[in-house]
């Protein structure tokens, strides 16, 4: 089990990614929304022996705490209130994480759409990704990990043994993701959905604080028209050519 704690001291945030200090390779995956990153990662975790721990789940938790607790998604002051009294867990499973939100188990809540929109507003917040990279970069301080995200090579693992950023036309990208979310009400269409994402897009792409964007050095990896095979097959390949570059 991997506990998250909210009071990590103000001295740990600013600590650079050191892989010297690693004797196993932290895999990192970053992309867009309905890229695949979740699925890949699991999978890439168990291909490799890794510890798979969702970065995306980390910002749910939050959103969900916000939600619970009445507090807007875009006041930052209040969100980071939130921190002194929250405690996420994530307890890696075969497919994903089970996450627990102050003791509570909401593995399937942090999955629904308002929490996963709400996840996309809070992470904007500078002060919100600060305190989240501080923990992202305890849990994975070690190595042995595959971590998925969408700063995960460039701002929390600049120095990660493998990265790979997943991408897809919007379209594609907006059709998994409407058929992944289960049943709908009539209201939400596979129209609304791609609106959503790109809305979404915009967001992570123009925040000031940790845009996405590919990490110079990361592997660029387009999965349009690509089936999971072989996405998962190329995957595969990056991690074995970089751990061999690695030393691992």
């Amino acid at each position: 089990m991997t506990e998250i704690e909210s009071n990590t001291p103000q001295s740990n945030i600013a600590q650079p990614d050191a892989p010297t200090q690693r004797r196993l390779p932290v895999v990192a995956i970053d992309g867009p929304a309905g890229a695949g990153k979740s699925t890949l990662a699991a999978h890439l975790a168990r291909r490799f022996g890794l510890l798979n721990l969702e970065s995306g789940a980390m910002y749910r938790a939050l959103a969900l705490k916000a939600i619970e607790s009445d507090i807007g998604f875009e006041d930052e002051a209040a969100l980071s209130a939130l921190f002194a009294t929250t405690t996420i867990e994530l307890q890696p499973q075969s497919e994903g994480n089970r996450v627990l939100l102050d003791g509570h188990d909401v593995t399937r809540r942090v999955r629904e759409r308002d929490v996963a929109e709400g996840a996309s507003q809070v992470s904007v917040h500078p002060q919100v990704r600060q305190w989240m990279v501080a923990q992202q970069r305890t849990l994975g301080a070690n190595g042995g990990v595959v971590m998925e995200g969408r700063d995960i090579g460039t701002k929390v693992f600049p120095n990660a043994e493998v990265k790979i950023f997943l991408d897809a036309a919007p379209e594609v990208r907006g059709q998994r993701r409407f058929l992944q979310g289960g049943p709908v009400p009539p209201t939400v269409t596979e129209e609304s959905v791609l609106m959503a994402l790109r809305e979404r897009d915009a967001r992570d792409r123009s925040r000031a604080a940790s845009p996405l964007e590919p990490a110079p050095d990361a592997i660029l990896l387009d999965s349009t028209g690509m089936t999971f095979e072989q996405v998962t097959a190329r995957s595969e390949e990056i991690v074995r050519q970089r751990l061999a570059l690695a030393g691992l």
